[in-house]
């Protein structure tokens, strides 16, 4: 079976995985407070470029989702995002069920732009009855996003621009943040991330690491009694070396952003590939997730050799994605495509 699902179906990469065996036996604290973490923390400070930074870690996205945002509302305050947004459409209402309402605005091909945070604040603001509406409180995005597009700096810069006028705060969800600075086409670097958003993640689970992510603020007052909010949210782990370890391995010597170009070129090659062969695709993607249109019979044929999401139904249609890693090889691949070209009849 062709493994096309996700980009977390595998294990850790081998360098997470030798680090992992070469601490095995030692003792550490607990809870993330050892030599491990404090020295993935610095490591990470050194690359996002900001010496101080608070840097937390957490065993997945959904958790970093709901804590971050949590923490940083006030009761009556909810979260603008995109419809598309994980944090609205994938997470079984997580956030919500921390009391916070999220405030959704049309995607602009899976990003939220300045002129929509603009109109939901100043919608709520002109609102007579703005004191019985939920208030928004700060602003989520993800880059990659869920549809595989990415934030231009541009684009980054007047959403930043128009949240800090709004006293909003920013925050990057990261789950494939290493997808994002490595795609086709990009400009945003790690410091223009670390630079524009107030928080920010950088995901492990999808990018190498056995699970995990990195929570980065930039903005050090809103880091006030994270750990507190951490520990409610059930979010502190008692071995938190282990996922120290992890993202110590993965941001040594270029390793995550290599890995993230390793998938983004074989999904490239995919797309070229598939789209030479007469197959459409569903939106542009630039990164490792590739959304493409198959009639019913071809996928349904596929499905039998090949493991793939599938994102919309239809009659005669159905929209797919092809997601490749770390793992993901050419030849898997030139398997695929020639896979599609027998099916394409």
């Amino acid at each position: 079976m062709l493994p096309f699902l996700n980009d977390y179906q595998h294990g850790g990469h081998p360098a997470v995985l030798a680090y992992l065996q070469s601490i095995q036996g030692q003792a550490f604290p607990g809870y993330g407070e050892d030599a491990i973490c404090s020295a993935a923390a610095d490591r990470i400070r050194a690359w996002v470029g900001i010496k101080g930074a608070p840097v937390h870690f957490v065993s997945g996205g959904t958790q970093a989702n709901l804590t971050v945002i949590a923490s940083l509302l006030r009761p009556h305050e909810g979260v603008i995002a995109a419809t598309t947004g994980h944090i609205n459409a994938h997470e079984t209402g997580a956030v919500e069920a921390t009391g916070h309402k999220v405030l959704t605005v049309e995607n602009a091909q899976g990003k939220v732009t300045a002129d929509a945070v603009r109109e939901v604040v100043t919608s709520h603001a002109n609102d007579e009855a703005f004191e019985h509406i939920v208030k928004p409180g700060m602003v989520y995005i993800s880059h990659t996003t869920e549809l595989g597009t990415i934030y231009q700096r541009a684009e980054l810069e007047a959403l930043s621009t128009t949240c800090r006028a709004l006293g909003l705060p920013l925050y990057l969800d990261g789950a494939r943040l290493g997808y994002g600075l490595t795609a086709e086409g990009g400009d945003l670097s790690i410091h223009d991330v670390a630079r524009l958003t107030d928080v920010f993640t950088i995901g492990g689970t999808k990018q190498g690491a056995l699970f995990g992510e990195a929570i980065v603020f930039t903005n050090a007052a809103l880091a006030k009694d994270f750990r507190y909010h951490i520990k409610q949210r059930g979010g502190m782990l008692a071995k938190g070396w282990l996922l120290g370890a992890q993202f110590d391995a993965l941001l040594k010597d270029d390793l995550y952003l290599s890995l993230s170009r390793h998938a983004n070129a074989l999904a490239l090659q995919l797309r070229d590939g598939l789209q030479n062969l007469g197959f459409a695709l569903a939106g542009a993607s630039p990164s490792n997730q590739q959304f493409v249109r198959l009639p019913v019979s071809v996928a349904d044929a596929l499905a039998e050799s090949c493991a793939f999401g599938t994102i919309t139904q239809g009659e005669k249609e159905r929209v797919v994605r092809f997601c490749t890693s770390w793992a993901t090889t050419g030849e898997q691949v030139d398997e695929l495509v020639e896979a599609m070209e027998r099916l394409r009849g």
